[in-house]
């Protein structure tokens, strides 16, 4: 008689990186129902190790874990080479504990694993095994702004990092303000932190002064904030954005 599969759960994980003073109680952050599942879980499948580790001992503190953190499995995902994939066969392995009946869970740095990340492919790979994938509710930095910002939530693209280099960067965001323009679609974008106050600047130095632009902040953290407003208002008012926080850059084209 074969063993049953186990699934593969898709654990949110905060959105603080477990180490900022001003972050809230993970039990404020993370569903009852989440933290219950996470606590059971003795196979992982994480981004980061060291950070899931951090997750499980916030967890444990409020629902005990089912075995002692040093006896949980927790392998990495596999780093490919930039612009490559990892092969089927390295994912597929990481799926051995499924098979054996284990339930796995699969978690980002940060947010809903899969979304914005590279545990997308151990999804599909879970699905091209017959390998059912349940995902839990958690917080998302990108629905978060997007819901905070005010901008277009009928329609809007998730477009990563923009060109480091100034020029090419400055031809990204105009690309991206008349595709906005044209079809009334909002466009989402981060940035690495300490990278936050120049790209801010370059999407005011960039865009039009009726283009409507939200950057969200520190989502989730007791010192968070969302403003949104027309270009020209960002050019009066200046911000300064924290070099070691996360934020999500929102525009939309009038």
């Amino acid at each position: 008689m074969s063993t049953p599969h186990g699934a593969l759960y898709l654990v949110p994980n905060t959105l603080d990186f477990g180490t900022d003073t001003q972050a809230n109680p993970i039990e404020d952050v993370l569903p009852a129902a989440v933290l219950r599942t996470a606590a059971r879980l003795t196979h992982w499948v994480a981004e980061n190790a060291k950070t899931t580790r951090a997750f499980l001992k916030r967890v444990d503190a409020v629902v005990p874990l089912a075995q002692p953190l040093q006896a949980l499995a927790i392998v990495e995902l596999p780093r490919p080479a930039k612009g490559a994939r990892g092969s089927a066969g390295d994912l597929a392995a990481l799926l051995d504990p499924a098979r054996q009946g284990h339930d796995i869970g699969l978690i980002s740095e940060a947010g809903l694993p899969a979304v914005a990340d590279p545990g997308a492919a151990l999804v599909q790979a879970a699905h091209a095994t017959g390998i059912e994938v349940i995902a839990l509710a958690g917080p998302s930095s990108l629905m978060l702004a997007l819901a905070a910002s005010g901008l277009n939530g009928q329609s809007f693209a998730f477009v990563g990092y923009l060109p480091v280099e100034a020029s090419a960067r400055a031809a990204r965001i105009r690309e991206l303000e008349a595709l906005s323009r044209r079809i009334g679609q909002t466009q989402l974008m981060i940035e690495t932190p300490y990278r936050n106050q120049a790209l801010l600047g370059a999407l005011v130095g960039s865009l039009q002064p009726d283009t409507r632009l939200s950057v969200s902040c520190g989502l989730t953290l007791s010192t968070g904030f969302t403003r949104t407003d027309e270009v020209r208002g960002w050019n009066a008012r200046p911000s300064a954005l924290p070099d070691s926080v996360p934020a999500v850059f929102s525009l939309l084209a009038a």
